[in-house]
């Protein structure tokens, strides 16, 4: 690993670290399928998910690596040939890069909702609205936009996607501190004018292009040979791990207001071989069911963590006295947010319900499936 990567992390919170992301392009392993000759590895599919899990395993900063890959398969598919062959180069060496332009300020997980207007004019649109949430738009050269641009279409049907500039004038980023310590964005988009040649797809059919990203970030539709499906939320269980390491280093430095060792205590012992146990669950759930396992297993299993270890869990990094550096304060603020990446669990929970148990879609009061 590169010296000084962690800690860069730790301070930005960006998720993303140049110089490994250019690294890792000059091996080929930002995308690791493609032939060598297109600038991939040309990596078979069992190492191809090694790779990914040894990467996650020494927490290589992985956000924009990720939302560049997704967005790439939509830009391959649906952008103008010449826009394409332009990027592809840049995109498998790691100098372009790609962030998710998807949520509105008001507009939560319904991303069809967006009402950021896109308006034709001449060879160009315009541009107006915002966009929350827009997680690495600094590190970024182009945002994968989703646009209304027919305000008087149903929702699904009046969407239009755009691979935006991030450099164009009228652009303007704000950065947002997560309680997790993550950096994410608010991007305002004020008269931004956009040749027609960065739209994807054709107009009014958005949704159609934004599905594929949706679908590959939640876990839907991907490859049949179920290697995808070797649990989702692993990423979030290496920070588990980590935290139990440290309980545990704790324990064996610590001992109890009598001069016993702490780690001899068995209800101590018993806690946390609960939370042993749920991390071996966690690890072999597969699928999308392994993404929500995998976040809650995390969210709560720090949470005892912590209260076994006491106030000194919430040290943070290089406090006095912060059990391995800050770890348990670390995992116990990030957890939080896993409950949302790449969709909420409650959106999991619908995409297990429908496309592993097939069932219908839920219904509410007040839903079009109860009008009759």
């Amino acid at each position: 690993m590169i010296p000084g990567v962690h800690e860069h992390e730790r301070s930005t919170g960006d998720g993303f670290h140049e110089e490994v992301h250019r690294a890792l392009g000059a091996r080929g392993w930002l995308f690791p399928s493609w032939p060598t000759e297109e600038g991939g590895a040309g990596l078979d599919p069992v190492r191809r998910r090694i790779l990914a899990l040894e990467l996650e395993r020494y927490r290589v900063p992985h956000v924009t690596l990720s939302t560049t890959a997704l967005v790439w398969a939509a830009v391959a598919r649906f952008a103008e040939p010449a826009l394409a062959a332009e990027l592809k180069p840049g995109v498998a060496a790691g100098g372009v890069r790609f962030c998710l332009g998807y949520s509105d300020p008001e507009g939560g997980s319904d991303i069809a909702a967006t009402y950021l207007r896109a308006v034709r004019e001449g060879e160009d649109w315009i541009l107006n609205g915002a966009k929350m949430f827009t997680t690495g738009a600094h590190n970024c050269q182009y945002t994968f936009l989703v646009t209304r641009t027919d305000a008087s279409a149903p929702k699904h049907k009046g969407l239009t996607m755009f691979l935006v500039p991030l450099a164009l004038p009228g652009v303007e980023i704000q950065a947002i501190r997560t309680y997790g310590g993550e950096r994410t964005n608010a991007v305002y988009y004020t008269d931004v004018r956009v040749p027609d040649r960065y739209r994807l797809g054709e107009v009014n059919e958005g949704w159609g292009v934004l599905r594929g990203p949706l679908d590959a970030e939640h876990g839907a539709g991907r490859e049949t040979d179920g290697l995808s499906d070797v649990c989702q939320g692993r990423v979030f269980l290496w920070e588990f791990e980590r935290a139990l390491e440290a309980t545990i280093g704790w324990a064996r430095r610590s001992v109890r207001p009598d001069g016993t060792p702490v780690a001899d205590d068995p209800a101590f012992l018993d806690r946390l071989g609960r939370q042993i146990v749920e991390l071996e669950a966690a690890v072999v759930t597969p699928g999308p069911m392994g993404r929500i396992k995998g976040s809650l297993t995390l969210i709560e299993g720090v949470a005892e963590l912590v209260d076994l270890v006491g106030p000194e869990a919430l040290l943070a990094y290089s406090a006095d006295g912060a059990p391995a550096a800050g770890e348990l304060d670390f995992a116990h603020r990030w957890a939080q947010g896993t409950a949302t990446y790449g969709g909420t669990i409650e959106v999991f929970k619908n995409i297990v319900a429908q496309h592993v148990l097939g069932l219908p879609r839920a219904t509410y009061p007040g839903s079009k499936a109860l009008v009759r």
